[in-house]
């Protein structure tokens, strides 16, 4: 039975001649897809490890942005390697060699169920942000540890959900449910961090006339959010040239171009898995004196078996 999916994406698929006219971006890009997957694994790892470490930021954002770096050590091991090996069976410009229906399938859904996780963790990180703001000393009250980890879970579901959701209706209804959702995230988030930008300035006024500890909570609170709002500038810079893309061909058609394109911007997609860590690092401290720990550890472990 023909599978109307495998047919959409095709579309994507270069022909033979138009590797041979682009070739050397098609070895650019699968040496580019080799590096990210060492980076988004290797520094998503450490990552990992330096926030189960970080005991000073609080449990829920610890869970929040562990959902997100399990997302990117994901791309690493899997989205990466299909995307490899896609490369190189097209760069062979062999027909009868060409990922069969059963590999898009599973890239499709894979991808999917990742890509979406991001979406909704980066959602999720402006939200908490936005009431570890607005709730002050509420907030350890009212976001609990368990909340949050019920909160994640139900991300990963509807992740699934949204990736079999392609599955099951056709490509139209897909591509108008998907972009309904992109864009709900892309918005809210960018008015939760407004919101926060406003308050932060509030309350930089308001710090001297507060006790010791209220003040230390509100500007604890106001650094992460600068750090999670730098998440998401970065997470818009690589999705969205993407998304375009793909809204171009949707509505104008493929050629070799916009082929090339697309592989190009999915690799800048691919790419925020391997930025992440960098942000995490350098904007949230407790992640990066954990990451120091961590890399002198390692260090210090080489010198002894070396001697």
């Amino acid at each position: 039975m023909k599978n109307p999916l495998c047919d959409e994406l095709l579309i994507y698929q270069p022909t033979g001649t138009e590797v041979e006219d682009f070739y050397p971006w098609y070895i650019v890009s699968c040496a580019l897809n080799v590096l990210l997957t060492i980076t988004a694994i290797a520094l998503n790892s450490v990552t990992i490890q330096a926030l189960r470490k970080a005991s000073s930021l609080s449990k829920p954002l610890r869970t929040l942005l562990l959902s997100l770096a399990f997302t990117d050590l994901g791309v690493g091991l899997l989205c990466h390697p299909f995307n490899i090996a896609f490369l190189i069976k097209w760069l062979r410009q062999n027909m009868e060699n060409y990922p069969t229906c059963a590999a898009y399938t599973a890239f499709t859904l894979i991808t999917n169920s990742l890509s979406k996780a991001s979406f909704f963790g980066i959602a999720a990180l402006s939200v908490d942000r936005f009431l570890a703001i607005h709730l002050h000393l509420r907030y350890q009250e009212l976001v609990t540890h368990r909340r949050v980890g019920g909160v994640v879970v139900v991300m990963w579901i509807l992740s699934v959900l949204f990736a079999l959701f392609r599955f099951l209706v056709s490509t139209d209804i897909t591509y108008v449910v998907f972009a309904i959702n992109g864009i709900i995230c892309y918005v809210v988030s960018a008015c939760l961090y407004f919101r926060i930008y406003l308050a932060v300035r509030r309350h930089k006024h308001q710090i001297q006339a507060q006790n010791g500890e209220m003040a230390a909570n509100v500007a604890s609170a106001s650094k992460s959010a600068v750090g999670t709002f730098y998440v998401y500038l970065v997470f818009l810079f690589c999705y969205l040239p993407n998304s375009f893309s793909l809204a171009f061909i949707a509505l104008q058609g493929s050629n070799a171009q916009t082929k090339v394109s697309t592989i190009y911007t999915w690799t800048l997609v691919l790419l925020n898995s391997s930025l992440n860590p960098v942000i995490y690092c350098w904007k949230l401290r407790p992640i990066r004196r954990a990451v120091m720990d961590i890399l002198r550890n390692i260090l210090s472990q080489l010198r002894k078996a070396s001697e």
